[in-house]
Order: C-alpha cells, then structure tokens, then sequence
C-alpha cells in the first residue's frame, strides 16, 4: 500500500509537468491577448484566479481546470515560488503589460 506522501508526492510532480505544458486558452490571457499560445497557467494573476472560484462559475471542466484550482490554492497559500523553477525554465515570467519608454529629465 502507497503512503500518503507518495501518493502527494506523484500528484504534485504531475502537477508540476502538466503546468510546464498548458497555456490559457481563452479569455483575458489567451491567445489573443498573449500571443501565440496564451499565457502559462502558473503566470496567471491571483485575482484572475479568483474570479473563476467566486464569480466566474468555477473552473472549467477537465484538467484545464483542475491545474487553474491547483495554481489558485497555491498562490492563496502565499506559495507561489513553487513556479519558479518553470518559469525560468520557459525563460522568464510572461506578461501582458506592454514596455514603457522610460525618459528622463534633468
């Protein structure tokens, strides 16, 4: 018999490897807006995440949103340097804020 740390252990790494992978869709941050793919789940903002847990309907149905509670329950706990291995591995944290110019006057 599993113990329950394997058990967590095994769901977590899955967890981890389907994040690596899966993109927003559709909506606010999907491929329209972050283009080409969407933005990774893990990079979604919390209060995005939020709206789908109180207002939104819930989360979508299958693993999409499975990893979209997953990534809410995380960055609620306060523990969302747990991406930060994947996001340095895709290369940094994505956004959708485009650069400002800086200028300065002296």
């Amino acid at each position: 018999m599993e113990e329950p740390e394997d058990i967590f252990r095994r769901e977590l790494a899955n967890n981890l490897k389907d994040l690596a992978r899966f993109r927003m869709p559709f909506g606010k941050y999907g491929p329209a807006a972050c283009p080409p793919k969407g933005m990774p789940l893990y990079d979604l903002p919390l209060d995005y995440l939020l709206w789908f847990h109180e207002r939104g309907g819930g989360f979508p149905t299958g693993r999409l949103g499975e990893l979209m509670e997953f990534v809410y329950h995380v960055k609620g706990a306060g523990a969302g340097e747990v991406f930060a291995p994947l996001r340095e591995a895709a290369g940094g944290r994505k956004t959708t804020k485009r650069p400002r110019k800086r200028e300065f006057k002296f």
